[in-house]
């Protein structure tokens, strides 16, 4: 049982909130039930640590079991420790520490993808954590991240993917317009998400969407610069049909990567 929430070990977890510790060992932190099922399921080799109060595994005996049968050993810590390793205010009891597992865009391409989420200087952890998602949901092949787009296992980005993370490949720390041209050179077409393009309902009665496509998603403020947009082959926006100036990027993200979807499977 981890009794003191000051010792160097529950130290060194708590620091993996941080980009520098993250880059530092390779390692990312896990918080909550949901977050850590998903990750026994998917790649139990890439954990390295696992941590719980008595109490949360009263609450999740699945979870137990599944570490077991995957041979990962749950440590039992008091909750003052895992409130001292964790991120959130009011943490749920279980806690694990996984390697990264950042994908490269030459093994994903190499797959044939037909639908891709390419996220270019998004810095808000909420959104890109739903982007992840929503691409997960929707059944796009990975999601790639150019420019200073934030770190994936930023752990409010790892909260917000409920788990996505482990399902789809990820890419990070590209250059966008590298990116770009290799992605056009496998065979998608690169369409900008941008509130000065032309009208997706069009390109949907077109049947542009049901082609094989990467959708490039901008800057929660700024949107996509000049120079971004110029490197797509076309650029798209969703209608507004209420008062909203505007809609959230995330939001905005989920429904372009549906309509794809949708597209691609009719």
């Amino acid at each position: 049982m981890l009794e003191n929430p000051r010792s160097p070990r529950v130290r060194a977890v708590a620091k993996l909130a941080k980009r520098s510790a993250r880059e530092e060992t390779g390692l990312f932190l896990l918080e909550g039930p949901q977050a850590v099922r998903e990750a026994i399921s998917c790649r139990p080799e890439s954990i390295v640590d696992l941590f719980a109060t008595p109490t949360a595994m009263e609450r999740h005996p699945d979870l137990r079991q599944d570490a077991e049968t995957a041979g990962l050993e749950v440590e039992f810590a008091t909750e003052p420790v895992i409130e001292a390793m964790a991120d959130t205010v009011t943490p749920q009891g279980i806690i694990a520490v996984a390697r990264q597992f950042p994908a490269s865009l030459r093994n994903i391409l190499a797959e044939g993808p037909k639908l891709i989420a390419i996220c270019e200087e998004v810095r808000d952890p909420g959104n890109l954590g739903t982007i992840i998602r929503a691409a997960d949901a929707a059944g796009a092949d990975a999601v790639v991240l150019t420019g200073r787009t934030v770190d994936p296992y930023n752990p409010k980005v790892v909260r917000a993917t409920t788990g996505s993370l482990f399902h789809i490949p990820i890419s990070r720390g590209g250059d966008l317009e590298a990116a770009v041209t290799a992605i056009r050179a496998a065979g998608l077409r690169v369409v900008a998400a941008d509130v000065k393009g032309a009208d997706l309902l069009a390109a949907r009665a077109a049947g542009e969407l049901a082609l094989p496509t990467a959708w490039l998603f901008g800057n929660e403020a700024r949107g996509l610069e000049d120079g971004a947009l110029e490197l797509a082959d076309a650029a798209l926006r969703l209608p507004i049909y209420g008062s909203a100036e505007s809609l959230n990027l995330a939001t905005a993200a989920s429904v372009c990567l549906y309509e794809s979807a949708f597209a691609q499977r009719s």
